[in-house]
C-alpha cells in the first residue's frame, strides 16, 4: 500500500471516529425540564435570604462533585422556619433517620471525562458561568451545555485556555483496521508499515 493511500485511510477513519463521538456524546444539552426532586427546593428563595452557593454546596478536597448540604445544615433553620409544611416534615424525617436527601443531579459530567470543580473554583469561575442563573430559579433545569465537550471547548476558547485531549480524556489506543490488520491509533503520527 502506498503511503498516500495509507494516510487517506487513516484520515477517513479519524473523521469517522470523530463524527461518531460527537453524535454519541452523552453529555447533557440544555433542557427546559427540571428533574423531579424528592423535596421542592427554591434556590431563589434561599439566596434572597442571604445564603451563598458555597455555603451549601461545598467541594471537599477540590473534588469533581460539589456536595449537597447535610440535612443537619438545612435543619439548622428549618427546626423553626416553616417546620409545619409537608416538604419540611419530609426533610425532618430524612434528618431523623440520618439519611441524606436523595437529590437528583441536574448536571452530570460523563465518567470518562477528567474534570474537577476545584480547578475551576481556583480559576475564579463563577457558578453562574457554568450553571446559569440558578439563584433566580424556583426549580433548576439544565440551562447550559457545560457538561458537553462543545460547552467546555466554547468556554475554554473564549478565555483562551489551551486544552489538549489528554487534559480531559484518558489517553487511549483504539485499533484501526488497515488492510485487514490492526494499526495503533498513533500510526498517523509515527512511521508505520503493514509489512513484517
Amino acid at each position: 500500500m502506498s503511503p498516500r493511500r495509507f494516510h487517506i485511510i487513516v484520515l477517513v477513519w479519524t473523521l469517522a471516529l470523530a463524527a461518531m463521538t460527537l453524535r454519541a456524546e452523552p453529555g447533557q444539552p440544555p433542557s427546559s425540564v427540571a428533574p423531579e426532586q424528592p423535596i421542592p427546593f427554591s434556590h431563589k428563595r434561599h439566596v434572597a435570604m442571604g445564603l451563598q452557593c458555597r455555603g451549601c454546596h461545598v467541594n471537599p478536597d477540590a473534588g469533581k462533585l460539589m456536595t449537597y448540604p447535610a440535612t443537619s445544615v438545612c435543619m439548622g433553620c428549618h427546626t423553626a422556619v416553616a417546620a409545619d409544611r409537608p416538604a419540611i416534615k419530609t426533610l425532618a424525617s430524612f434528618a431523623a433517620s440520618g439519611k441524606p436527601v436523595p437529590w437528583v443531579r441536574v448536571y452530570r459530567t460523563p465518567d470518562y471525562v477528567y474534570w474537577r470543580h476545584g480547578t475551576h473554583l481556583e480559576a475564579e469561575v463563577t457558578c453562574v458561568e457554568c450553571h446559569g442563573a440558578v439563584a433566580e430559579r424556583e426549580v433548576v433545569a439544565r440551562e447550559t451545555d457545560v457538561t458537553t465537550m462543545l460547552g467546555c471547548r466554547r468556554c475554554h476558547d473564549a478565555i483562551q485556555v489551551y486544552t489538549g485531549c489528554n487534559d480531559c480524556h484518558e489517553p487511549r489506543s483504539l485499533p484501526l483496521l488497515v488492510s485487514g490488520r490492526q494499526a495503533p491509533l498513533h500510526a498517523a503520527r509515527e512511521p508505520y508499515t503493514l509489512d513484517p
